[in-house]
């Protein structure tokens, strides 16, 4: 696992925040820096094919080094870091061996703790990376980059080792969901796929949530507070109040496994005008459509009531669950599960509670599911990575490159 190290922590200087709010692709300057290191590395370890558009999509190729005919495969990671916590100045700190208990956060007052993170206990003995809380890690998805370059450096130091042609692909903005919206499919020429962009080891995901985003404005009618008795209507009471109607049981922090939810993600307002934004998330295609119903039919009760209405909603559906393009390839997922094993890990699949750029991919028509990177609490400021589970997602890679030539599969 020669450089593995190294490199998360090259990467993870680079601050690589995407920023909704900017229309332009990239969204941010520093996602664009990381794409020329990063294609200055694949030139020097020597990939082929190596191209970085304006857009900042970078791709290349290693090629095949066996004579038989074997499918293109690929495997993809993404480099902007979530907009819920800041990127700026990551100060990352290497704990060797843990040892049990809480873990000091930098100088801060924060702990990383068992108590409240229960996962640390299955790490013991392992060294970990943290955060110093003033930032988050950028493991998501920084280790997914820093783990595919590894192993492909490992192919190229062992061309023993028999793959095919196989094709990487560094994505901008996959955390505000524009991740695949100019993907360069004409150059990234894998009959499948990979996303390298989940959590803890063994994690093997090719379900995610549909997603959509619902915005509720509501408006008021805003007079002097002195003369307001019968004519004001205070848009942010009846943005409460709409909220408080909602189904309290079936929000993120209420759910797990397959269920659904409505979540708050913001509240903006003032006496005049208020707006709510939802975003909605279901695996059931008519338990999807059901919530939008709901949604919809919410804002018809609320302007059913006496006097003008005040509610509008305007509801844009974001991805659907890759469940249904992914599984017609079943060999895909098959190869994956192997891999893990050979390479002493134990599979765990389950669904993604939200999306990743390959379940855009898959329905562009490149299968892809996605794999563990070995992270813990992604978007914040607790985030951590074990590097034994670093490891082991690169020797997962390279036992699916192998097992990608001697697998059978459909042509």
């Amino acid at each position: 696992m020669n450089n593995l190290l190294a490199r998360f922590f090259s990467y993870i200087e680079f601050d690589t925040q995407a920023d909704e709010s900017q229309s332009g692709c990239p969204s941010t300057a520093g996602q664009l820096s990381l794409a020329r290191h990063l294609a200055t590395e694949l030139s020097s370890l020597g990939l082929q094919q190596i191209e970085l558009d304006a857009n900042g999509y970078l791709t290349a190729l290693l090629p095949s080094n066996v004579t038989t005919e074997v499918p293109a495969i690929g495997f993809i990671a993404h480099m902007d870091t979530a907009p819920d916590f800041s990127g700026h100045k990551v100060q990352a700190q290497l704990v060797e061996a843990y040892q049990g208990g809480d873990i000091a956060l930098g100088n801060s007052q924060e702990v990383l703790s068992p108590g409240d993170f229960p996962s640390l206990r299955s790490y013991l003995g392992q060294d970990l990376i943290t955060t110093d809380a003033t930032t988050l890690l950028g493991a998501d998805d920084k280790a997914g980059i820093c783990e595919i370059i590894t192993a492909m450096a490992h192919l190229l130091a062992h061309p023993e080792i028999p793959h095919g042609d196989i094709y990487l692909g560094f994505t901008p903005d996959e955390e505000i969901g524009r991740g695949a919206d100019l993907f360069p499919l004409d150059r990234f020429k894998a009959r499948w796929a990979y996303t390298v962009d989940g959590g803890e080891l063994g994690e093997l995901e090719y379900e995610n949530f549909n997603a959509a985003t619902a915005i509720i404005r509501v408006q008021g009618n805003n007079v002097h507070p002195g003369t307001a008795k019968d004519i004001m209507v205070n848009s942010q009471t009846l943005a409460a109040q709409f909220h408080a109607s909602m189904p309290a049981a079936e929000t993120p922090e209420c759910t797990e496994g397959y269920q659904g939810f409505y979540h708050l993600i913001g509240m903006q307002g003032s006496v005049e005008e208020s707006t709510l934004t939802y975003i909605i998330r279901d695996f059931d295609s008519d338990g999807f459509a059901r919530r939008q119903q709901f949604l919809l039919d919410q804002v018809a009760t609320w302007n059913a009531r006496p006097g003008p209405p005040r509610f509008s909603i305007a509801i844009k559906e974001s991805y659907r669950n890759m469940r249904d393009q992914v599984l017609p390839h079943r060999h895909i997922i098959d190869i994956a599960e192997q891999a893990m094993r050979e390479a002493g890990v134990i599979p765990k699949i389950k669904p993604i509670r939200g999306g990743t750029d390959g379940s855009r991919l898959s329905f562009m028509g490149l299968p892809c599911p996605n794999l563990f990177t070995g992270g813990h609490n992604f978007h914040g400021k607790h985030e951590y990575i074990p590097v034994p589970s670093m490891e082991k997602a690169v020797a997962t890679l390279i036992a699916i490159a192998r097992l990608t030539v001697t697998h059978s599969s459909p042509r």
